[in-house]
């Protein structure tokens, strides 16, 4: 079996985003990063939805 999107931990997310475990959450709950797919008491996110919010963020940077 090919995984194609691995799940990230929110650990993990907060890794990539390079912000704290609750800065995470922060941005989970007003909607910045979507929120988790739950498997059982797992919280987890796809990779592609935290690139996605990198890429967001991205381009709402003003162009100078």
């Amino acid at each position: 079996m090919h995984i194609t999107d691995p799940l990230l931990s929110a650990r993990e997310g907060a890794e990539v985003l390079k912000v704290s475990l609750p800065t995470f959450w922060r941005r989970v709950s007003d909607g910045t990063v979507p929120r988790p797919v739950k498997i059982g008491a797992l919280s987890k996110w796809p990779t592609s939805e935290i690139l996605a919010v990198i890429e967001r963020a991205k381009a709402q940077r003003s162009v100078v």
